[in-house]
């Protein structure tokens, strides 16, 4: 299975993954840019292309996160910056061969209108995608907020995308820390979880996945990652169960794990080939 993290690319864009490689990684994720930014950024595309050839040769599986400040429901005064800056982060990612941009689903704008947070996520991916025609997709990724709140649901993910006017060009990122903050998943079910998400098509536009563990219980609400094997509410067993759904059998599993939590991430990523070959 493709292993790998969060990686930096203050060494480049090949630099990460010849460094993705050097850690015994077949999938790594990073920031095109400034994570704590918005600004658009002029990179250069002999590089970018360098780093999907060297992706390509190693077969190694690569996604980028748009930066921390980056929302699909953005205030009238970002709204035009933000479209920019995630036309920039496809561009980038595009170059680099990766499979899309993780892009975090919206947050609630109104409460008198329920709906109005998902009336401008769907306008706001038209506008972008309506200037987007390269291979890599915004990719969707669930919330860790309370139960029912907006974007824990595999069904508001499906309908978002659906709703769109290209929905060919979304896929969705699954967090298993996410969900299990959330209450979506529980990590004992998985029958009745998947059952719902082949049946609403949300499977086969699955395309990532994040794995992180929960510094707090399910259903907290608390977007709080720990270490896959240490210092989280999910259980090993509940791991392997995950781990070994068939269809997720070809996806890229990317840790967003504590790197200063007494283990690195090459470490973490050599336990997790171990345990998943033990189990199977």
């Amino acid at each position: 299975m493709k292993f790998g993290c969060h990686i930096s690319i203050r060494e480049g864009y090949l630099g990460a993954a010849k460094q993705a490689l050097k850690i015994g990684s077949l999938a790594y994720q990073y920031f095109p840019k400034n994570p704590r930014s918005l600004s658009i950024k002029e990179f250069d595309n002999d590089e970018a292309e360098r780093c999907k050839e060297f992706c390509l040769e190693n077969n190694i599986l690569s996604v980028a996160h748009t930066p921390y400040p980056t929302s699909i429901t953005p205030s009238d005064e970002k709204r035009e910056l933000t479209v920019l800056s995630l036309l920039n982060d496809l561009d980038i990612a595009n170059a680099c061969g990766s499979i899309g941009v993780v892009v975090h689903f919206g947050s609630q704008i109104s409460q008198s209108d329920l709906l109005a947070s998902y009336h401008l996520m769907i306008d706001m991916l038209n506008e972008v995608l309506e200037q987007w025609d390269g291979d890599c997709k915004i990719l969707l990724e669930n919330n860790a907020g309370k139960a029912g709140t907006i974007g824990t649901t595999l069904e508001e993910l499906v309908q978002v995308r659906n709703l769109s006017n290209y929905p060919e060009k979304i896929g969705f990122c699954f967090d298993t820390c996410h969900a299990f903050a959330s209450g979506l998943w529980s990590g004992d079910n998985n029958d009745k979880l998947w059952k719902k998400g082949f049946e609403l098509g949300y499977i086969e536009h699955l395309k990532i996945v994040h794995l992180n563990n929960s510094r707090f219980p399910l259903g907290s609400g608390k977007d709080r990652h720990a270490n896959i094997f240490n210092g989280g509410y999910i259980d090993k067993k509940q791991f392997h169960d995950f781990l070994t759904l068939p269809f997720l059998n070809n996806l890229p599993f990317i840790l967003e794990t504590p790197s200063d939590a007494g283990i690195s991430h090459e470490e973490e990523i050599t336990m997790l080939k171990n345990f998943h070959m033990m189990t199977n």
